[in-house]
């Protein structure tokens, strides 16, 4: 277990969608497939553009929830922050 709190965009500056998992690899896959119906499958959001790896759940689900309460342009900096090129990170976690 590494949980995780991670950002989907579905293009640069696009649709976000922020969560928090236990496994990264196969929730992202989840949303990349279109496993689960909901908000990622309905707007098309499957690019992992932000992630952050913490050492236990309860710390991850409380950074979520402090990122879901942001304005989109401080989301839109941390993510350019880290990942400037909007790059789809999926293969960093793989």
């Amino acid at each position: 277990m590494q949980p995780a709190v991670y950002i989907l965009a579905s293009q640069r500056n696009g649709t976000l969608y922020i969560g928090v998992t236990s496994d990264l690899p196969k929730r992202i896959s989840e949303h990349r497939d279109d496993i689960v119906e909901g908000f990622s499958k309905r707007y098309g959001v499957h690019l992992l553009v932000y992630f952050e790896i913490h050492s236990n759940m309860l710390s991850a689900i409380t950074r979520e929830k402090q990122i879901k309460k942001w304005n989109r342009a401080w989301k839109i900096r941390m993510i350019e922050t880290m990942n400037p090129d909007w790059r789809d990170l999926w293969n960093e976690i793989i």
